[in-house]
């Protein structure tokens, strides 16, 4: 049986909950055809968030990687289409850190694109009744600096991989008027399609999912 590895991240930017872990690890265990999901939580720190996925990329060798990373303004499941070597820190990370235009992996190519079906994903989301769109960008925080680690690791070989930014859930935009949301049950919901969808899904479609700005 192959290892799916989804990995989520503790809360940050004094948020009491990070949404993507309460997703992520609901589906701890889950077995889905012949896939096995095991899931870790990163920290939301430069540096250490890619220490702890290395340790898990190790422990389970596993077929298919998605990260899931929380975008608070966002308003479906934003299945990103590039990571870029540029840690850019609006804010400090959990330990204090703030680094400003520094590569993520020095010397490293310039930006990675997703290895998943993301346009299939996409579509077996929306279709299904679940918001969710291709994001041209993961930002230049630690979920980016994740997302692009994870893509350098396992450049040259078969393990396909990517990552999903999805919205507060409503207790958290609760405390952030005029924010979008999506609750638990939905983002769940959506990131088991999905996998499954990434695990079906050899070519991916060939749909518009680019955007004007």
């Amino acid at each position: 049986m192959t290892t799916i590895l989804l990995t989520g991240f503790e809360p940050f930017e004094n948020e009491p909950i990070n949404p993507s872990w309460e997703a992520v690890r609901r589906l701890d265990g889950l077995k889905l055809s012949s896939a096995y999901i095991v899931t870790r939580q990163l920290p939301c720190v430069f540096g250490a968030a890619l220490v702890a996925l290395d340790h898990a990329l190790a422990a389970y060798q596993p077929a298919l990687v998605i990260g899931v990373g929380q975008a608070g303004g966002r308003a479906d499941l934003s299945i990103e289409r590039v990571a870029i070597n540029v840690n850019d820190a609006r804010i400090a990370d959990n330990n204090g850190q703030q680094p400003i235009d520094t590569p993520v992996v020095p010397g490293g190519p310039a930006a990675y694109f997703s290895t998943l079906p993301i346009k299939a994903m996409a579509h077996a989301l929306r279709t299904s009744g679940i918001p969710a769109s291709i994001s041209q960008t993961a930002g230049t925080f630690v979920c980016n600096h994740v997302f692009y680690g994870l893509m350098h690791r396992l450049a040259g070989t078969n393990v396909r991989a990517g990552f999903i930014h999805i919205p507060y859930l409503p207790e958290q935009a609760a405390r952030h008027p005029g924010q979008p949301s999506l609750a638990l049950d939905t983002v769940v919901a959506g990131l088991e399609l999905a996998l499954r969808t990434a695990i079906a899904t050899g070519k991916d479609l060939r749909e518009t999912g680019g955007q004007l700005n």
